[in-house]
């Protein structure tokens, strides 16, 4: 006769702050990441599939945006309402294709303060590794981004924009661009979810951060304002990915890699406080 022994696995929790032991820390943390890859996946597909079956346009509304921020900035442009100087493509081009990474970015960004908002009531009911919510909503910003593609390659075709073998690195610059994002909005999601002022204030925050950033014009050469631009961390990795799909020179190299560093040390610094955080938000939520 055959005895099976089950082994059972039991956590303990005590008031001792995970940071005294990071070894401890960041095991678990992978270990989580690891575990979250199926639950992602199921989350991604639901939230898409509902995303575009609730929606009259479905898969237009990626489309729109840029679309229609180039359509009425071509006009402001003819009427010489704005000078925004030679662009290396074709302005409609150039403005779509800028307006798409700008939208990616912004997505990039929401996402993690909208699954933590959204997934409110599975947090604080179910136990499941809670890097799962913010996969889905990352997977998301990419399949979005994806779609966008059609978009940028009719127009690139359309306008006969002349392309070189180094697009084929654009998705590393569009990577970092996402991940500089997804850092952002995975510190600030875990106040997103006690304070609906979070949601509120990041459109506040974003149009004026988008009138800083190179999406409708040049990077400009001189003046104060162009040690503003230059000083946005978003410029060096939206020009980067533009520069490598259009031209093949990347103006600001050491720029780009510099900003690129910092988006990894501050997606893995958020990652932390979100691991610290997210205990005590559910604890507040099931309060």
């Amino acid at each position: 006769m055959t005895k099976s022994i089950r082994k059972s696995i039991k956590t303990i929790y005590t008031p001792e702050s995970s940071l005294r032991h990071p070894l401890i820390l960041f095991q678990a943390m992978w270990r989580d990441l690891l575990a979250s890859r199926e639950l992602a996946w199921r989350l991604l597909v639901r939230d898409i599939s509902a995303q575009y079956r609730q929606s009259i346009l479905g898969i237009v509304w990626a489309f729109l945006p840029p679309i229609v921020t180039a359509w009425g900035l071509i006009i402001a442009k003819d009427a010489g309402a704005i000078n925004v100087g030679n662009t290396p493509i074709p302005y409609p081009a150039y403005v779509i294709f800028s307006m798409s990474l700008w939208q990616t970015f912004m997505e990039a960004l929401s996402a993690p303060i909208a699954a933590v908002s959204s997934a409110k009531s599975m947090l604080a009911r179910i136990n499941f590794p809670r890097e799962a919510i913010i996969l889905a909503k990352l997977g998301e910003v990419f399949f979005n981004f994806g779609i966008k593609i059609i978009l940028i390659i009719a127009v690139f075709i359309w306008f006969k924009v002349p392309v070189t073998w180094s697009v084929l690195l654009a998705p590393l610059a569009i990577i970092h661009l996402v991940l500089l994002g997804t850092g952002i909005g995975l510190l600030l999601s875990p106040f997103g979810a006690l304070y609906n002022d979070i949601a509120k204030i990041i459109p506040l925050i974003l149009t004026p951060w988008l009138l800083i950033t190179p999406v409708i014009y040049p990077v400009p050469k001189q003046g104060w304002f162009s040690t503003l631009v230059n000083l946005n961390p978003v410029t060096p990795l939206l020009v980067t990915a533009r520069d490598l799909s259009t031209t093949g020179m990347i103006s600001e190299p050491i720029s780009f890699w510099i900003v690129s560093c910092l988006a990894f040390v501050l997606i893995f610094l958020a990652w932390i406080v979100y691991r610290l955080a997210m205990p005590f938000i559910v604890e507040r939520m099931s309060s």
